[in-house]
């Protein structure tokens, strides 16, 4: 087989897995009556962020091959991501939060860790074929996407939003990409030389670009807009489903299918990668960034205004808006730390990006969300399903004035000089 078909199918299966379930699992654990902990299954996912690449990176880099590093992880995230849909299951309402969230915990601790390592195994196999990284990885990473897409979208038409059978899908997938793995080609990443000391794996070096008035700044404001990342992952479908509660919802579209309607959103991902490099040379990182800051504003505030029936179009346009917040924040500032710092701390600093965004900041937004939810919405129990309602839109205004304040703090503060850009 060819070897990018070989690499987009990878791709397909290491995103499917996270798409089963990342979009919906706030609705199921509404169900089981633990909509008030659904910040904490997302916020796992940052923490775990912080060092469990770094530490399944060691072990590829010293000890065992990229693909096989990458096979163990989705072997043991697939059984206990399984092993979490069946307590679920046997457990129903009774669900103890304790159990069920270790067991998930253990999952996505393993999961996390693959998201780079399939990203290293790409690299490898393309140099090794004599390809070109940078012209040959993105259109296979789109299949990462499409993937993702894919698997909600079949979560969504087999009704498994609101039961454990979106963790079943994803383990299962998780252990097919296992499997899959045996048939790459060998990415024997350990060499000869000098290896990674343990700073370096873990990106501390990275830590004295805090030095730099300009970078301590765009990593402190990173961190602040992570904030916002994984909101919508988390409570975007148990809001559209709470409009079940109200007989003039219930049967429209959005509420029957809120995965498919909250897809939109990666499809616009996927879309507004196109539009970047134009943007980066005509506008510059700081107007970019800020584009993505106040797209987050219209983002949650769409969410604010909007209902599943005559107003069903600002929940449309807050999924396409979501490419451009998160498209034109991440990769924009990606590309900035690229630009801004030398060669042999660049990977560290992507490292640190990542942590501030995806770790700190996404982990910090989650836990506080939940906690503003939990004051403006409660339980109700809606014809055997357990809905979260309440005063929602005050719920998204809070976030998009979060997000307008930041974006006008950075406004102000951050000026970075031209060369920079």
């Amino acid at each position: 087989m060819n070897l990018k078909i070989r690499l987009i199918l990878m791709n397909f299966l290491q995103y499917a897995v996270w798409g089963a379930y990342l979009t919906s699992m706030g609705r199921y654990l509404g169900n089981l009556g633990l909509g008030t902990h659904i910040g904490w299954f997302y916020s796992m996912q940052g923490v775990v962020s912080i060092f469990m690449p770094a530490i399944m990176g060691i072990i590829a880099d010293r000890w065992m091959a990229s693909q096989k590093v990458l096979g163990l992880c989705h072997l043991i995230a697939g059984i206990f991501m399984i092993a979490t849909a069946y307590y679920g299951y046997t457990a129903g309402t009774d669900t103890q939060f304790g159990i069920i969230f270790t067991l998930y915990s253990l999952s996505v601790a393993f999961f996390m860790p693959t998201i780079a390592l399939s990203n290293s195994v790409a690299y490898f196999c393309l140099t090794d074929a004599g390809l070109d990284t940078v012209k040959d990885f993105p259109p296979i990473r789109v299949f990462g996407t499409i993937g993702f897409i894919c698997s909600m979208w079949f979560v969504d038409i087999m009704n498994f939003q609101i039961d454990q059978n979106q963790f079943i899908t994803s383990g299962i997938l998780s252990l097919f990409l296992f499997l899959y793995t045996f048939t790459l080609p060998d990415c024997a990443n350990v060499k000869e030389g000098k290896q990674k000391t343990l700073a370096e794996a873990f990106g501390l070096k990275a830590f004295a670009l805090f030095k730099q008035k300009k970078m301590a700044i765009f990593f402190i404001f990173s961190m602040m807009l992570g904030v916002s990342l994984q909101i919508t992952n988390g409570f975007a479908n148990p809001f559209i489903f709470s409009f079940g509660a109200d007989p003039q919802y219930v049967s429209t579209f959005g509420v029957q299918h809120a995965n498919i309607l909250i897809s939109l959103s990666q499809i616009s991902e996927t879309c507004c990668i196109l539009l970047i490099p134009f943007f980066m040379k005509r506008y510059g990182i700081k107007n970019v960034m800020l584009i993505a800051m106040f797209a987050w504003v219209l983002r949650f505030g769409l969410f604010g205004l909007g209902n599943p029936g005559n107003g069903v179009w600002m929940f449309v346009l807050s999924m396409l808006v979501y490419g451009v917040a998160f498209d034109f924040f991440n990769i924009s500032g990606s590309l900035f730390v690229d630009k801004s710092t030398d060669p042999d701390i660049r990977s560290s600093a992507q490292g640190l990006f990542m942590l501030m965004t995806n770790g700190v900041g996404a982990t910090v937004g989650t836990l506080a969300a939940q906690a503003i939810i939990n004051t403006y919405t409660h339980s109700e129990v809606l014809d055997g399903n357990i809905l979260t309602v309440g005063d929602w839109p005050t719920c998204w205004f809070i976030f998009a004035g979060y997000a307008l304040l930041v974006g006008i703090t950075f406004a102000l503060v951050f000026n970075p000089k031209k060369k920079a850009i």
